[in-house]
């Protein structure tokens, strides 16, 4: 089973932080000594060409048509403005509003023109001259301005969401100094990815909001200037986002072969297993299961048998970033790293994957699965010159082999690990009087798991059941979605599932999920609550890092720092993303690296549809 997340504004926002930074020189700039490029890439060339016609992986020719329609699990939405604390937006709002760059769903560290068509660099890298096309326009035709850009980035610095003003907060000035030329100043001391996180925020029109609060969550559909705007929608029930036919950048390299469908449609579901009876139904047309019983046991129905639905597994590229059960180190009871180690030994994952799972899935171990970042076996010698002035800050098995989950004998109730916890949790001075196990303050050693849905529960029970065993008492509460935002955003709990995804050239994501000031921030995505010295300062150094290699080794010694921490019980991960679909759509032949790109790069197969509805 894999914790089942929608697409937020925050996540995009996250997903843009992981774009990064300087491009290819192509032609002089005005300014002497400044160089002018069509893209900005982290680390070494972009990988298309100044005059390249579309991404390799979209298809030119697809057409246009139809409607997609998905789930939203467990979530419901209160506000379509995504740019503030208040409120649960409702899922997709990204799509309708367009940025100055636009990322490569190949290329994790890179960006291509989308409103601006060219940015000149300063030579020490301080300052951009974003020239912005033309032919931009907001949605009810009125240009798109650099006053535009300038004022959308004030604005989100100063009053937007706290994860956007942290990415912006190295932004010093942004002028306008034409209508079409926008200048933007970095502070002293500036990130390597700071002028990505500038050049992938929406931009927004100044003149809608002199007469609207920004402020303020409401259900009044926003001015924006993507290739889709707010459709039909009621709330907490669905939200539809229609195509705009006459997009003014339906033909930029960008935007070739994509943004087909002329609907994108959320139906929301309280409950997952609701949603895929709407999904059998035919009410929900696409469907991507995140546990494996459903996929293993769920599709023997009619439309499967007959081919009207149709199974796919695609194999994921990208990492599977982290998944686990988190524990708020804000509470008491979570403050001994050794109770937290021993929490984690009552997951029996050997015993959890072939009984619930199918054998479906692989263990996680590590912050960067998959990835050069993962550290293993003992510190190389270059991982030893950042780790020794660190000494003093970490624990001393950080110098030894990163930890490792335990492998159980998989009956589900392994004594050596119960064993091995309890003489841990002794160590931490808890004792039993009667059943209970007390901490050392004689508080029971209890806890509460909050959950938006009941889609973890019978993977938390076996847990549970082994903690209860040494004395421990835990429960598992069930709230609502808006209850659950609300909780989360003041770090309102003990224990939660969650995952999150770390790009190919980690950057303000590591600020964002384990800097200090995140976790003491409202809305922060730090939810463990993890204060660290040194994780703030290896944090720092990978913000900074001026290579790939520099960076991998940086990354690798944060991962022995946080996997010392004890701060989750690792869950598990998928190699392949598991998609059903009624057999109405086309797809590229190409996949790309970082995503399927399903909402963008599928299409309506006219043929198909008829065909399959012919069927039923």
């Amino acid at each position: 089973m894999l914790k089942q997340f929608t697409v937020t504004r925050r996540a995009a926002l996250l997903s843009a932080a992981a774009l990064p930074l300087f491009g290819l020189p192509v032609r002089a700039g005005d300014d002497k000594n400044w160089r002018q490029t069509y893209g900005l890439s982290s680390f070494g060339d972009l990988g298309l060409p100044e005059n390249f016609a579309n991404f390799p992986y979209a298809h030119p020719d697809a057409p246009k048509g139809g409607q997609l329609s998905m789930e939203a699990v467990g979530t419901s939405y209160d506000s379509l403005n995504g740019f503030i604390l208040q409120g649960n937006p409702a899922i997709g709002l990204s799509i309708i509003n367009d940025s100055l760059m636009a990322g490569s769903l190949d290329e994790d560290n890179t960006v291509y023109g989308l409103v601006a068509h060219a940015v000149e660099i300063s030579p020490d890298k301080r300052q951009y001259r974003f020239h912005l096309r033309h032919e931009a326009r907001f949605h009810d035709g009125s240009p798109m301005t650099a006053k535009d850009v300038a004022f959308s980035l004030a604005i989100l610095r100063e009053k937007g969401h706290p994860l956007i003003r942290q990415l912006l907060r190295d932004l010093d000035l942004a002028q306008a100094e034409a209508d079409d030329v926008v200048l933007v100043s970095l502070k002293d001391g500036f990130g390597r990815d700071s002028i990505l996180n500038i050049a992938g925020q929406p931009i927004l029109s100044e003149a809608f909001y002199k007469t609207h609060d920004f402020t303020r969550a409401g259900l009044e559909p926003p001015l924006g200037s993507g290739a889709y705007k707010i459709g039909a929608f009621e709330q907490g029930r669905y939200i539809a986002y229609d195509r705009v036919p006459d997009y003014w950048a339906k033909d930029l390299p960008v935007n070739v072969g994509q943004n087909n469908f002329d609907r994108i449609r959320y139906d929301y579901f309280g409950e997952r297993a609701v949603g895929f009876e709407a999904f059998k139904a035919g009410t929900v047309n696409l469907h991507e299961s995140s546990t494996a019983s459903e996929w293993a046991t769920g599709y023997d129905f009619p439309a499967v048998r007959d081919g009207r639905v149709i199974k796919m597994e695609i194999p994921d590229k990208r990492s599977p970033g982290f998944q686990g059960f988190f524990f708020n180190l804000r509470r008491q009871v979570f403050k001994d790293p050794r109770v937290r180690e021993a929490l984690g030994l009552c997951l029996d994952f050997e015993w959890s994957n072939r009984n619930l799972f199918y054998g479906a899935y692989k263990r996680l171990v590590t912050y960067f699965e998959n990835t050069p970042m993962k550290a293993e076996g003992l510190p190389s010698a270059e991982e030893l010159a950042i780790l020794e002035p660190l000494r003093d800050k970490v624990p001393a098995s950080v110098f030894g082999e990163p930890f490792l989950p335990p492998v159980s004998d998989g009956s589900g109730q392994d004594r050596a690990l119960l064993q091995r916890a309890n003489n841990l949790l002794k160590e931490a001075g808890c004792r039993r009087e009667g059943k209970q196990l007390l901490l050392p303050d004689g508080t029971p050693l209890a806890f509460e798991f909050l959950e938006v849905t009941t889609a973890f529960e019978k993977v938390a029970q076996p847990m549970f059941k082994n903690m209860q065993l040494l004395g421990i008492d835990p429960r598992m509460r069930i709230v609502d979605s808006a209850q659950y935002k609300q909780r989360l955003d003041n770090f309102d709990f003990d224990m939660i599932v969650d995952r999150k995804m770390i790009g190919g050239v980690p950057g303000d994501e590591l600020l964002a999920y384990f800097g200090s000031q995140s976790g003491k921030t409202a809305g922060g995505l730090n939810l463990a609550g993890i204060d660290d010295p040194a994780v703030d300062i290896l944090v720092d150094k990978a913000l900074k890092a001026q290579s790939r290699a520099e960076l991998i080794v940086i990354c690798r010694v944060l991962d022995r720092v946080l996997r010392a921490g004890q701060y989750w019980i690792p869950n598990w991960y998928s190699p392949n993303r598991r998609i059903a679909a009624w057999d109405f759509f086309g797809r590229p032949e190409a996949v790309p690296k970082l995503d399927l790109g399903i909402s963008s790069l599928w299409w309506w197969d006219a043929e198909k549809a008829a065909a399959t509805k012919a069927k039923g």
